[in-house]
């Protein structure tokens, strides 16, 4: 079962944290959670075994 870990606003803002969780060893997918004009809200989605370590290293990252 996958779990939300993070929200991240606009596509560019998403593809770098799946990206940077990626580097890190983590299964990571993004879904377009909300879109209105020029906003749009992603969330950044893991296995939930995985998402207490996410949620570390995305701290330790400075994203969270």
């Amino acid at each position: 079962m996958w779990t939300t870990v993070y929200l991240a606003t606009g596509l560019e803002q998403a593809i770098k944290v799946e990206e940077q969780l990626r580097n890190e060893g983590f299964m990571v997918k993004k879904n377009l959670l909300y879109k209105d004009g020029d906003e749009d809200l992603y969330e950044i989605l893991t296995p939930k075994f995985e998402a207490d370590d996410v949620r570390m290293v995305l701290f330790d990252l400075g994203i969270f």
